[in-house]
């Protein structure tokens, strides 16, 4: 009787011992098969499109999402900040008419938008990265100049752009703000990283 209880003592280490070890092999052999079903950091890093309800968006405000880790700035436009980012021209916009193009081609003209009331800009400053902030009121206060027509500034540096995103005349940005490709999937969804006309991926 002694010995089958020894016996049995190390039947049942032994077999703990190889089903922990059995155990770890089977999860060391697995991690790789789990990782390869994993996105890439590059694919991660490229993004998905975002699909953004701008249903209770109101003239005058601003939305921020978040696409390929960098803030896009949805705005919707009062008529009379339409009026102001028209009225401003070529004496105090260092790239009014966009021709060092930061937006795709259906998003032209002054308002560099596909709507005039919506504007969709990468939030991201063209000199060194820096987030501006939104200042959309009329000679707000400190932002540096006279008879400011409400737009985003950059207290880093300096950086000015009005409310469709155009550089002004004597700042450190070299380039308006960037329009990322979108489109309209109905009046009040709006589709950022898929361009008017392309497919979704």
């Amino acid at each position: 009787m002694a010995d089958g209880g020894v016996n049995k003592g190390r039947r049942r280490f032994l077999v703990a011992a190889t089903t922990v070890v059995g155990a770890a092999g089977v999860a060391a052999v697995a991690v790789p098969f789990v990782s390869a079903w994993q996105p890439s950091a590059e694919a991660r890093a490229a993004g998905a499109p975002v699909k953004v309800d701008i249903s209770k968006l109101q003239p005058g405000q601003r939305m921020v999402v978040e696409w390929r880790g960098r803030p896009v700035w949805i705005l919707d436009r009062s008529t009379e900040m339409i009026q102001r980012t028209e009225m401003l021209g070529g004496e105090r916009l260092a790239d009014p008419a966009s021709s060092k193009p930061q937006q795709p081609e259906y998003a032209s003209g002054p308002l560099r938008s596909i709507r005039p009331g919506i504007g969709v800009y990468v939030g991201i400053c063209t000199h060194l990265g820096c987030s501006p902030l939104f200042r959309p009121e009329p000679n707000a206060e400190g932002v540096g100049v006279d008879d400011w027509p409400g737009g985003f500034f950059c207290p880093c540096h300096g950086s000015r752009f009005d409310l469709a995103g155009r550089v002004f005349r004597n700042v450190p940005a070299p380039l308006n703000l960037e329009v990322p490709p979108y489109h309209f999937e109905n009046d009040s969804v709006i589709v950022v990283g898929v361009g008017e006309g392309e497919e979704v991926g």
